[in-house]
């Protein structure tokens, strides 16, 4: 009598080999894409509100290119927002990078900040999409502090006599400066005689200096340009105007007790030459007389 031999289980067991194999083929010929995107670089760093800042991003894992086209979007959203005309999507084929220039992609984007951005960390978002249909969002942060600062500039005096205005300028920002320049530019309401342009100095936050310039004219709305250097060693400008009239700074009882006072003192000084001569003239006669 012939044994019958049982094939069910071997069929079964080449199946699940045959299978196996066929998956591990299949993995080992096909590369994920998985994009992933990093924030390498911030200029200024912390950026300041209203302010231009560069933001500059590095894309790696897209050197295969199961990827096909990569589109890398920056949100044009709070805090950030993008001049009119200016593209905020930068599109690759994927593949490239990697036979031309390295194994990631470097894009860079020019950006403003929000006037009302707040001071610290502010959350900005991403959009990758690639393959297709697949798409990748990131979050980064970015460094934003308000560095700007603001001034008071009014005439605290005029003098009459030599001409000269002094202007007093107060740090009212938050932040402390450097390098403080006032100029005077050509203007139509006042005429500067000398120099128009002061050096400061230094001013911390509340602060406040004084700064001279000898001017002739009849006064009015006057123009000027504070200059300053942040904490960041980022030169800044601002635009002023003051008022000027220079019929505040006349008839005061303050110079009028100067004037008292030095007329006093050239009177005092007569006095006291007048009577040294007649005294001289005194001892003189005296010693004739004594011969």
């Amino acid at each position: 009598m012939k044994k019958r031999v049982n094939l069910i289980p071997v069929f079964a067991f080449l199946s699940i080999f045959l299978t196996l194999a066929g998956i591990s083929g299949i993995s080992a010929d096909i590369t994920p894409c998985s994009p992933i995107v990093q924030l390498i670089n911030q200029d200024p760093y912390p950026a300041s509100p209203g302010e231009y800042v560069k933001l500059v991003f590095q894309i790696e894992e897209v050197t295969d290119s199961i990827c096909e086209t990569v589109n890398f979007e920056l949100k044009n959203e709070y805090p950030i927002s993008f001049d009119p005309g200016t593209n905020n999507i930068y599109s690759f084929e994927s593949g490239f990078f990697q036979r031309n220039y390295g194994e990631f992609a470097t894009i860079p984007f020019k950006v403003r900040v929000h006037e009302d951005a707040v001071n610290g960390d502010n959350q900005i978002e991403t959009l990758i999409s690639y393959g297709g249909n697949n798409k990748i969002i990131n979050n980064f942060s970015i460094s934003i502090e308000d560095l700007r600062s603001d001034f008071e500039v009014y005439v605290k005096n005029y003098n009459i006599q030599t001409n000269i205005i002094t202007l007093e300028i107060l740090n009212t920002g938050k932040s402390d400066t450097k390098a403080v320049t006032i100029t005077l530019p050509p203007q139509d309401n006042i005429l500067v005689k000398g120099p128009n342009k002061n050096i400061a100095g230094d001013l911390d936050s509340n602060e406040y200096t004084a700064a001279d310039f000898e001017v002739s004219g009849a006064g009015g709305i006057v123009q000027l340009k504070v200059d300053y250097t942040d904490e960041i060693d980022v030169r800044r400008s601002l635009n002023k105007t003051i008022e000027f009239d220079p019929n505040y700074f006349t008839g005061r009882k303050a110079d009028e007790s100067k004037v008292s006072s030095l007329t006093y003192i050239i009177i005092s000084v007569v006095v006291l030459i007048i009577l040294f001569l007649i005294y001289k003239k005194y001892k003189r006669n005296k010693h004739k007389r004594l011969y």
